[in-house]
């Protein structure tokens, strides 16, 4: 069987790049359908989707480009509002320490107003118990007084007005040596 092969292809010496003319026909036919096909049918299809999608591409830049001029718009109206509540904010804090400075004056005010009715108050608080003791420390002196001086009398010395009157005089001159000696 290889030794028929071998015979048939040197029966037939023909050059392999050259095919032979019924098969070099159909093959052309065969590549004129197919391009013909490709031409008419495949390519205007390539090409329609080869431009819609170059449209969707342009419409998507564009509308990129649209959104962006848009969101840099919005930028600058948030940043607008931020610096415009920024300086509401400035001036509110502003405000809120005015008012505050003034309160802790008005406070002090009143402290300063209370404290001084509270010191009024306690010297009267004071003079008045003073006076209260004084009072009471003249009668009780008076009363030892008047009781001594009857011990050393040897008599009763009852008499109300004419004591008053001794006890009176008697702490008058103490006081006026007392301050004579300061």
């Amino acid at each position: 069987m290889i030794a028929n092969l071998i015979q048939l292809a040197a029966e037939e010496e023909q050059n392999p790049l050259i095919p032979p003319g019924p098969e070099l026909l159909v093959g052309t036919i065969a590549f004129a359908i197919v391009f013909f096909f490709f031409w008419k049918k495949l390519i205007p299809n390539i090409n329609k989707v080869l431009e819609e999608r170059h449209e969707k591409i342009e419409g998507g830049i564009e509308n990129a480009e649209a959104m962006q001029a848009e969101a840099q718009s919005v930028l600058e109206q948030y940043k607008a509002q931020l610096a415009e509540a920024r300086h509401e904010a400035a001036r509110l804090r502003q405000e809120a320490q005015e008012q505050g400075a003034q309160l802790i004056a008005e406070m002090r005010a009143e402290g300063q107003r209370q404290r001084e009715e509270i010191v009024a108050a306690g010297h009267a608080q004071i003079e008045a118990d003073r006076k209260a003791a004084s009072s009471a420390l003249r009668q009780d002196v008076g009363t030892l007084a008047t009781t001594l001086a009857g011990k050393l009398v040897g008599e009763s010395l009852d008499d109300h007005a004419r004591q008053s009157r001794v006890i009176d005089r008697f702490l008058d001159e103490l006081e006026e040596k007392a301050e004579a000696t300061r």
